[in-house]
């Protein structure tokens, strides 16, 4: 990573943390990632400059974790996927069952502090609904 890039993601990430500070407690990461919960959601901010003028900050929301791991509560997810403005839905079987993340990735250069917030808090938002969503249609173990 050149001194610019590593320039340019560090003041994208300061402009995002200073943003969810109105929302919520935020860390920062030894490696300047930004974690933060959104009611149980535990959520991280990641930026990457892609190309020079192309810098993207990364949302990854944990949904749920260790659900059963359900045909119809599987679908019901993937069904939500399809109809998710801001973020990807993702599924993945583990040992332990099913765990559901919510990714979105966006170009953040030039977007005003204040939108920034808007926007991260549509989708933990849209996280934390999906979460209470998928808790109530889980069997119970």
């Amino acid at each position: 990573m050149s001194e610019q890039e590593a320039l340019t993601t560090a003041d994208l990430l300061t402009k995002a943390r200073k943003a969810l500070e109105t929302f919520h407690d935020v860390h920062v990461d030894d490696d300047g990632a930004l974690s933060f919960r959104h009611v149980d959601v535990p959520c991280a901010v990641q930026a990457m400059q892609l190309a020079e003028g192309l810098t993207v900050l990364s949302l990854t929301c944990v949904v749920a974790w260790d659900l059963p791991d359900d045909p119809n509560l599987a679908s019901s997810a993937a069904e939500r996927a399809g109809q998710g403005l801001f973020g990807t839905l993702g599924v993945v079987h583990t040992d332990k069952g099913m765990d559901v993340t919510l990714r979105y990735a966006f170009p953040a250069d030039g977007i005003a502090e204040p939108a920034l917030g808007t926007l991260l808090m549509l989708v933990v938002s849209t996280a934390s609904q999906l979460r209470a969503e998928l808790l109530d249609e889980a069997p119970k173990r």
